[in-house]
């Protein structure tokens, strides 16, 4: 790994982290694979169809409006020239595990955040300001010229990991921004409340009731006022990393739900079809529910109609990581709901798994007897747990439980889990 290309003096302001935020990854991917794209606005979607919604638009899309979540339809009528892209999502985690070999050539990569953030905590040599700037820009050479023209990456450099993202996403495209602590709150007072991570449609009414209404208010804020906002230790913690404290000690969240939802194409929308791909997303779900290490002792399922009505439910039980029994209770579900839709044309499922728990807990060793298995718990856990080795092996689907025809095990192919991962593991899907 090379050196500084300079020794800054020890005067020199000093930074902690780098985090680095790909620009619309997905679309650049498509750019550079394809460059009759490059330079055109450039849509990546779930299927080719107008009535689905956008997952990634590239730079020259965004300048029309259009962005992720926004329905094809519309994007269509602000930008008459947009090209869709059916997403390629085994294509974009190949080139996510080139990047990050590529930004370890320069630096260690300390948390994969997502597939298109990172973060570096910077050591001694790098931390002075000249030697951290250095460091961003031999990133950036370094992706353009080994991994792609058209994969460009903001980069932001503070105190904390906290800042370090919110300076990333403070100049797109190909960014580089430095917030330093003696500097604060300067440039964070042209942001709206909206633009920081953590504070979303839910959480700004919140804070509005609390008086809460611009970054100066937030800024001036009493950390105690923060608590309140957010109804408990998080607040301090937000008010910490927002000051320049040293966010990078605080613990784990503790992952309370986790789940899968998906919008199916009209040749899967049939009740059994889509009672398919809702078991499909549920063994999903339980596969990365326990990598994390979590057992689930909720259920939930919801279902939305071509005709518009969400019907859901929920069932409670002892906790439980194995996909056979989850995959029981999922039928029943499945039946109270479809009843509620009067077994109508399903457009969209969500499955999620609540109430985690951490395996380290008590457990119950048999449960589900009324299920009537010969199997113990641990037996079947722990053949959940061989079919997810089988299945990571040797690819996705070499296993399944229960009957799955070719139009529903091809429904969707790699889908990208958008949620944090624990520090140093490496991106799995």
């Amino acid at each position: 790994m090379p050196p500084p290309a300079s020794t800054a003096k020890s005067s020199a302001p000093l930074v902690d982290w780098l985090f680095l935020d790909l620009n619309s990854f997905f679309a650049s991917v498509e750019q550079q694979l394809h460059p009759e794209l490059r330079g055109k606005p450039v849509a990546v979607v779930p299927v080719m169809t107008d009535s689905t919604c956008a997952i990634a638009a590239s730079h020259e899309a965004k300048k029309f409006g259009i962005k992720t979540g926004t329905n094809i339809g519309e994007a269509r009528r602000l930008c008459p020239e947009l090209e869709l892209v059916e997403a390629s999502h085994d294509v974009y985690v190949d080139f996510h595990h080139k990047i990050i070999e590529e930004v370890e050539r320069h630096f260690p990569v300390h948390v994969i955040c997502s597939i298109d953030e990172m973060a570096c905590k910077l050591d001694t040599p790098r931390r002075p300001l000249p030697a951290a700037v250095d460091l961003a820009k031999r990133i950036k050479r370094g992706l353009r010229e080994r991994v792609g023209e058209c994969i460009t990456c903001s980069i932001g450099l503070a105190p904390n990991r906290f800042l370090a993202k919110v300076a990333s996403d403070m100049q797109k495209p190909d960014g580089l921004v430095v917030l330093l602590p003696e500097e604060l709150p300067g440039r964070l007072l042209e942001l709206e409340l909206r633009d920081l991570c953590g504070i979303g449609r839910r959480m700004e009414p919140r804070l509005h009731a609390c008086g809460i209404r611009t970054m100066a208010d937030l800024w001036q804020a009493e950390r105690e006022t923060l608590h309140r906002a957010w109804g408990g230790v998080c607040g301090d913690r937000f008010w910490h990393a927002l000051h320049g404290g040293a966010s990078e000690d605080d613990p784990p969240a503790q992952h309370r739900t986790l789940g899968h939802s998906h919008v199916l194409a009209p040749e899967l929308r049939t009740p059994p079809e889509a009672g398919i791909v809702a078991r499909r997303l549920l063994l999903k779900a339980a596969s990365r529910m326990r990598r994390m290490h979590y057992r689930a002792t909720h259920l939930h399922l919801s279902v939305r109609t071509e005709e518009g009505p969400r019907c859901e439910a929920q069932t409670k039980f002892d906790p439980v990581c194995d996909s056979i029994v989850l995959a029981r209770v999922l039928a029943e579900l499945w039946q109270t709901v479809m009843k509620q839709a009067r077994w109508q044309r399903v457009k969209k499922v969500s499955v999620t798994l609540m109430g985690l728990e951490a395996e380290s807990q008590p457990q119950q060793l048999e449960l589900f007897a009324a299920y009537g298995q010969n199997a113990s718990q641990d037996q079947r856990e722990h053949l959940s747990r061989l079919l997810d080795k089988i299945n990571q092996k040797y690819g996705r689907d070499s296993v399944v439980i229960g009957f799955t025809p070719d139009t529903v095990r091809t429904f969707s192919g790699t889908k990208i889990a958008f949620t944090r991962i624990p520090d140093r593991e490496e991106f799995k899907e």
